[in-house]
């Protein structure tokens, strides 16, 4: 009698034996494959579990197994690639295994409702339609019209027959006569079709030629391109590559704002069926999405972080476009890096994985460097297009307009009367981030964090960008009652109103997380920028990522400053990071594109060589940098993370861990701390944290397992929250 071996959903890091459900013979336990779900009895609840193997030993004593419930598919729900790739990431990240395979099912499935495999509804002729002779009914020539089409079709959906001419009247009227009748088919595999691509240069010929050799094998390629390269056209001919062979593809995109753009893009190049994963998406639309993905009928699965864990059948190769960004890594729940779980999918799939980037991670650099990756670079525009010129703005001492200086205002009234668009950058939404009292010196602040309120003008409310509570906007201090209440600092929101008052003529779109919450907001921004009438974008982050403005100009930093001066040791390579890909907006098409970065520094010696030397030499002095002091990636970090009502008793914690593993830690292993996280409370909780650094991947998975064995050990552990971060990139 085999042993079940599941992974149940629950924050336990491990896997749980059964006995098989009783009346089950050796045969039909033989065709139970893991990756099918099985309802288990798990404490005093019913849980649906993930079959990962079948044993024949079991470590838990027989009178403590338990016998599994229902069988609950006769097919696994998740392939043995996928699995392997579950178990690898759960092991990898210490996360349990029963959470990471969960995450990989539609959330019906997860729960244990029956799988319906997807139907499409189709019109057939019936038996008494079958029997009618050509051109019957005769005095009903659109009746006869529909008959006629299905007898040479066979079936067809309501969209084609609506297509072809049939009205839904039509189609109703010859139903009632029992003519035609609605059959729930299995969606057909219909072959992709790509459309003429556009002609390469030399340097984007032999990245499709390098990559395309490696078809049907793994091989990690990073293409660093600089802006505006024609990265986009590389992948659109490789993947045109794979639908010919009958594969599919995975597309990796580090924003739901890219979404759109880039499936009509898609949709334009291939006659194919594209499917999209994020979490916008309804319940209904991620099941299909899921379903048409396993069924291997999704030519192109395409979608954020969580789409690495998509069920696909066929896979022939991975796309991570900017593969530098830091949303490829999730900051909560299950630590994961969609990058490197991409990576490891590729191997375990034997497909190549292509990441793209303009500016690379030094990560990513430094597999290049070793040989591990193979680097491909395109290092002119596809277009006509030059390079940008870069235009330093020494702003000491000048008068500025919510931040903006009169020869950048200048540089805006000159463009827009040329008919040219512009693009401004500001990472800070809202419209101040301070609000204080010029008679007492208060300051507002978060109740629940150490973090100050930023004015929202527009709602008239104060809000906290890290655990998003709000009060209203306050008409007087709260402590001394003076009606002297000042502003200080940026915002997008300030900056708009600056320029509605400056260009009243021209539309000015400001593109953050507030103004674009409303479905549809960024689509209709991109449609009205792509008319081509003068216009200024205004935005965060958001605008910098991938986005392709042909009639944008003109660039505009508006404050540099704010990126220069970071206490996170990936605070210089952010900034080269930022610059250029925003700079790379301008002057993508044939006229020439100007940056204009206002700062107070323009000597500082990072802005410096990343204007003189481009953002290759600047990432490999940033490598040499991080070599010398034994940081990522030439270190590998872990990250211990506690919070707790009570600060003591976050340190408390951290404290016996780091005591506990002083015994166990290995030669080439560093332990920093544990302190107060930079922002020590959040959310009402108090938080520390202990840095590990280890000289080789090997060190650091043995550490991640032993600080796990730890912290689940002690009693205090169940009192508070903690979770592991591997790999963190973000220390905050």
């Amino acid at each position: 009698m085999p042993i079940f071996r599941l992974a149940v959903a629950s924050p336990l890091r491990r896997f749980f034996d059964y006995y098989p459900p009783a009346g089950l013979d050796s045969k039909q336990l033989a065709r139970i494959h893991p990756g099918a779900r099985i309802k288990v009895p798990f404490g005093r609840r019913s849980r649906c579990a993930i079959l990962v193997e079948q044993v024949q030993d079991t470590a838990v004593a027989e009178n403590k197994l338990r016998e599994a419930g229902e069988v609950l598919d006769a097919q696994p729900l998740i392939n043995r690639p996928l699995l392997k790739l579950c178990l690898w990431a759960a092991g990898y990240y210490q996360h349990p295994p029963g959470e990471v395979l969960r995450a990989t099912l539609p959330p019906s499935l997860r729960n244990g409702q029956p799988y319906q495999p997807v139907r499409q509804t189709c019109w057939r002729l019936s038996i008494a339609g079958r029997g009618l002779p050509e051109g019957a009914p005769r005095r009903a020539p659109r009746q006869a019209f529909l008959l006629e089409l299905l007898r040479e079709a066979g079936s067809m959906e309501r969209a084609s027959l609506e297509q072809a001419g049939i009205s839904p009247a039509v189609l109703r009227q010859a139903a009632g006569k029992g003519l035609v009748e609605a059959v729930h088919l299995e969606p057909a595999h219909t072959p992709a079709v790509s459309r003429p691509g556009l002609d390469l240069n030399a340097e984007q010929q032999v990245a499709v030629r390098e990559v395309a050799a490696s078809l049907g094998s793994f091989q990690c390629f990073l293409l660093e391109g600089i802006t505006g390269s024609g990265k986009t056209e590389v992948y659109l001919q490789l993947i045109a590559r794979v639908l010919a062979a009958g594969q599919q593809v995975l597309l990796l995109l580090p924003e739901i704002g890219l979404t759109p753009q880039t499936l009509q893009r898609f949709q334009r190049r291939f006659a194919a069926n594209i499917v999209v994963l994020h979490s916008n998406l309804t319940d209904k639309a991620r099941e299909r999405a899921w379903d048409e993905a396993r069924h291997g009928r999704a030519h192109i699965v395409m979608g954020t972080r969580s789409a690495v864990f998509a069920n696909i059948a066929n896979l022939g190769l991975i796309v991570v476009d900017e593969e530098h960004d830091q949303s490829f890594k999730q900051q909560d729940g299950f630590r994961y890096s969609a990058r490197d779980v991409a990576v490891k999918r590729g191997q375990l799939e034997q497909a190549p994985v292509l990441l793209g980037s303009a500016t690379p991670s030094l990560e990513s650099l430094a597999n290049a460097e070793r040989g591990r990756y193979r680097q491909l670079r395109l290092t002119q525009r596809a277009t006509a297009a030059g390079l940008p010129q870069f235009i330093p703005l020494d702003i000491r001492g000048m008068p500025l307009q919510a931040g903006l200086s009169e020869p950048l205002l200048s540089h805006i009234s000159e463009n827009l009367a040329a008919g040219e668009q512009v693009l401004l950058f500001l990472n800070r939404r809202g419209y101040a981030p301070t609000l204080q009292c010029h008679h007492c010196g208060f300051v507002a602040g978060c109740a629940h964090c150490d973090a100050r309120l930023t004015l929202h003008r527009k709602a008239a409310q104060l809000r906290c960008h890290h655990c998003g509570w709000s009060a209203r906007l306050y008409r007087e201090c709260p402590e001394c009652q003076s009606r002297q209440l000042m502003i200080s600092g940026l915002g997008t929101e300030q900056v708009e109103e600056t320029l509605l008052a400056r260009f009243p003529a021209v539309s000015t779109y400001r593109v953050d997380r507030d103004s674009m919450q409303r479905r549809g907001a960024m689509d209709a921004v991109f449609e009205a920028v792509s008319s081509g009438a003068p216009c200024i974008l205004l935005g965060t982050q958001m605008l910098t990522k991938g986005h392709h403005f042909p009639e944008v100009t003109l660039v505009g930093l508006v404050d540099v400053d704010a990126a220069l001066f970071s206490s996170d040791f990936r605070g210089p390579e952010r900034l080269g990071q930022l610059l250029t890909q925003v700079s790379g907006r301008a002057g993508r098409e044939k006229k020439p594109g100007r940056v204009v970065l206002q700062t107070h520094y323009p000597d500082h010696p990072l802005l410096q060589t990343l204007l003189r030397d481009g953002y290759g030499k600047f990432a490999r002095d940033l490598l040499e940098q991080r070599r010398a002091v034994g940081m990522p990636p030439f270190g590998h970090l872990l990250l211990l993370r506690a919070e707790a009502g009570q600060a003591q008793d976050a340190q408390s914690f951290l404290d016996q861990v780091r005591d506990g593993y002083a015994s166990a830690r290995e030669p080439g292993v560093t332990c920093i701390g544990p302190l107060p996280a930079p922002m020590p409370r959040r959310k009402s909780r108090f938080r520390s944290q202990l840095l590990v650094v280890a000289n080789t991947r090997a060190l650091a998975r043995r550490s991640a397992r032993q600080l796990v064995y730890l912290a689940e050990a002690l009693p205090a552990g169940k009192a508070l929250r903690w979770s592991l971060d591997v790999d963190p990139q973000d220390l905050m």
